[in-house]
């Protein structure tokens, strides 16, 4: 069972969130927690629809999110149900933390119980506020409040045809805020980002040790200390006095000590670094005068962390890099932002000029200009960029012929660059050019702003704590094998070495697919993988698992197998089939291959030994096994569909 889908995968979304929820629900119930189907379709729902997709990885500004903006945008129910989201919320935490899917990278129970805790106070003036609605929310809200029942298709068509009438009255100024809205800010939903691959940093100590020896720290660090508690007379223009200008030019070895100048503001590199010291707060402007931050003092004896504060700053110096209304200028943190992403995790140095042919045609798309003059103008700037950030420590800069890789795609019939760019492309991609590549300080400053943007960006070794089933299901799901197989290692040497934590925790996984995926990260991590697996044919717990992993990959065939094991394989094929198509699904295919004879093999799993007694429970309340089955019609059983409490079909008033 993945907890984890593309934007465009709704029907496998939709099956393993129903499966979630009705799980979620009996559990709750079980211990008489409070749980409402509706908030938790709604939660997971949010996180589906979300920068990094992840259904089981939540941190405090994911409940924040849910609650005082999803929810008041998005969803529509009675206030009752509505006030029960923040105990369905906990509850869904523990449920994800007592059954091994929560994704370890995220907060702790205790730290999400503590924000849903927090966040509560401001829950209920988030849903008295009007202006948080959603278009769509407004008109469903009026037509409740007009008696009419939305799931009634010709009520509603009257509804609509009252408001064209103007017989329906409602606030239209809020309607005309809501609509702005609608266009210019982007709400709750978030635009999904490409996941990462598994990353490796150096120890602490090299990367303090590449700090120091990043030659903008040190300008910077000097700059501050040469402007000192007194200060620095500034000119009328708010430049340096020429000749302190040209002094600073000398310290901070800029080479511009010499040059023929009216005006420090002829000397552009002393002005890069002095608008850098500005932005990162080490220096300011008062009373026409350069001045220390007495704050900052500290900061400049720290190279590591004055490091993180100059790159910080970097993304606010698009004025400075470009000229002020250069196109680059007016996108500056953007740019350097998506470029940065785009070079993270990539196998080879990459050509500079796969990174700038979008960042011109984003350029011109967004501000609309396709001379030839602002084109050199952006890629000027954009030169000054890569420069700035070699210079701080961030990329790495060289020339060569660019690997097969970044040229690859430019055949596609679907491509975001349009045919003139590609072949501009391929013949810059021919010839030797600049490359780029992040450093291992690079490496660790862009996944830190990926994290904080809410992006998965792995790290290798920062699973070395989690529990046996959340680090298997992890590896599963966001690892490629031979970063798996690495993380692996590292949690075995870190736990003792043994395999059998790991063996429990599948054995205690309720999801049978994602056992099944548990299971086979750990044999193909293994040498002795399949040896093990072997052994697991007779396992109590693991057996069926093993017996379909081997008849998968050819290793036994079904005439070798007893006939326990040929059911138990049977069992365990409807049960996956149960967790990722529902029972709908389970009839249907029994009723096509087996006929008449489905509801026997329904009760024959039903009574069967499997060990998977939660996934056999729900097949035996979900789909009911007449007393006579060679007359009588395999069927759904009776009453609501799982997880709908009493809503007709499973389907409530949710997001429109």
């Amino acid at each position: 069972m993945r907890t984890w889908f593309e934007p465009d995968e709704e029907g496998e979304f939709e099956a393993v969130r129903a499966l979630l929820v009705r799980r979620c629900l009996t559990w709750a119930d079980e211990r008489r927690l409070p749980a409402d189907g509706v908030i938790l379709e709604a939660a997971l729902e949010s996180r589906h629809r979300s920068r990094d997709g992840r259904l089981c990885h939540w941190e405090t500004r994911q409940v924040r999110r849910f609650l005082l903006e999803w929810i008041p945008h998005h969803l529509v129910a009675s206030r009752e149900v509505l006030d029960r989201a923040p105990g369905s919320l906990t509850t869904l935490f523990r449920y994800l933390a007592e059954t091994g899917l929560r994704d370890p990278r995220g907060a702790t129970p205790a730290e999400l119980e503590a924000a849903v805790a927090a966040t509560a106070a401001e829950y209920a003036a988030a849903l008295d506020d009007p202006g948080r609605q959603s278009v769509g929310t407004f008109w469903a809200r009026t037509a409740l409040d007009h008696g009419v029942d939305l799931t009634d298709g010709r009520a509603v068509a009257r509804f609509r045809r009252d408001i064209d009438a103007g017989r329906v009255a409602y606030d239209a100024d809020l309607l005309d805020t809501l609509v702005m809205a609608r266009f210019f800010e982007s709400g709750p939903d978030e635009e999904r980002a490409f996941p990462q691959p598994p990353m490796t940093l150096p120890p602490a100590a090299e990367l303090t040790a590449a700090a120091a020896r990043s030659e903008v720290v040190r300008q910077l660090a000097a700059l501050a200390d040469w402007t000192g508690t007194g200060g620095r007379t500034l000119t009328g223009a708010g430049n340096l006095r020429l000749a302190d200008a040209r002094e600073l030019a000398a310290l901070l070895d800029t080479g511009e000590q010499d040059l023929r100048a009216r005006s420090a503001a002829e000397l552009p590199k002393v002005g890069l670094l002095l608008a850098w010291a500005r932005a990162a707060r080490l220096v300011r402007v008062s009373k026409g005068r350069l001045l220390q931050v007495a704050k900052a003092a500290p900061l400049l004896r720290e190279p590591e962390r004055l490091w993180s504060r100059a790159f910080e700053a970097f993304f606010d110096l698009g004025a400075v890099i470009g000229t002020p209304r250069s196109p680059l200028a007016r996108l500056f943190d953007e740019v350097v932002d998506d470029v940065l992403c785009s070079v993270y995790g990539m196998p080879a140095p990459m050509p500079v000029a796969r990174l700038t042919e979008p960042v011109l045609l984003a350029c011109e798309d967004y501000l609309g200009f396709d001379d030839e003059a602002r084109r050199d103008q952006t890629l000027r700037g954009l030169a000054s960029t890569f420069e700035a950030l070699a210079a701080l420590g961030v990329v790495e800069l060289s020339h060569g012929v660019a690997d097969e890789l970044y040229s690859s795609d430019l055949d596609a019939d679907e491509h975001e660059l349009p045919p003139d760019a590609r072949a501009r492309l391929r013949a810059r991609l021919a010839e030797p050019g600049p490359l780029v590549a992040l450093t291992p300080l690079g490496v660790r400053a862009v996944r830190d702003r990926m994290l904080a943007a809410g992006r998965d960006a792995p790290l290798l070794g920062e699973l070395a704590g989690a529990a046996p089933a959340e680090l298997l299901g992890v590896l599963a799901q966001h690892y490629p094998e031979e970063p798996a197989e690495e993380e692996l290692r590292r949690w075995l040497a870190a736990n003792g070495g043994s395999v059998e934590p790991l063996l429990d925790a599948v054995r205690a996984c309720p999801f049978r697919s994602r056992a099944a995926a548990m299971l086979d990260t750990l044999v193909q991590s293994r040498a002795d993988g399949r040896e093990l697996l072997a052994r697991l044919r007779d396992d109590r717990a693991l057996g069926p698992i093993a017996l379909t992993a081997l008849v998968d990959a050819g290793e036994l065939r079904p005439d070798e197998l007893t006939a326990r094991e040929q059911l138990s394989l049977m069992t365990e094929g409807l049960l996956n089939l149960l967790e990722v198509g529902g029972p709908h699904q389970v009839v249907a295919q029994l009723t096509e291959v087996a006929g008449r004879e489905a509801s026997a093999i329904i009760e024959a799993v039903a009574n069967s030994d499997h060990p998977a007694d939660v996934a056999v429970a729900e097949l035996r309340s979900l789909v009911s096994v007449p007393a006579r089955p060679r007359r009588h019609r395999l069927r759904m059983s009776d009453g609501h569909a799982p997880g709908s409490r009493g809503r007709p079909g499973g389907r409530g008033r949710r997001r429109r």
